[in-house]
């Protein structure tokens, strides 16, 4: 048998594989506009991609359909975010069990 056994898991290994999808995701931030977002679901809240480009407009030369854009790309790419698709506009929101590994990988980046 490998020297994994079924049934067996690894303590964190879930946290260290999301710490390394933000430290890649970050790697490709040439503007500072990903950090930013990410810092914005860290502060706390649930946001709709109106309410982050609103936030995110006057620091930085984006457009709507970029913000929306980006934010789906986190959720899909990065796992951290949920979404409630029940209303008008989509609402995103920081999963609880990431903020730790989230606030880590940003202090430390």
């Amino acid at each position: 048998m490998s020297g994994l056994q079924k049934g067996l898991l690894i303590p964190n290994s879930g946290d260290t594989e999301v710490k390394e999808r933000l430290k890649n995701y970050l790697k490709k931030d040439g503007t500072g506009l990903r950090k930013a977002t990410l810092n914005l679901f860290l502060s706390g809240g649930s946001f709709t991609t109106h309410e982050i480009f609103s936030r995110l407009d006057s620091e930085y030369e984006v457009n709507y359909r970029g913000i929306s854009a980006m934010v789906g790309s986190m959720n899909t790419k990065l796992g951290i975010l949920s979404v409630d698709v029940s209303k008008k506009h989509n609402i995103y929101l920081l999963k609880d069990c990431h903020k730790e590994q989230l606030k880590s990988v940003l202090e430390n980046y």
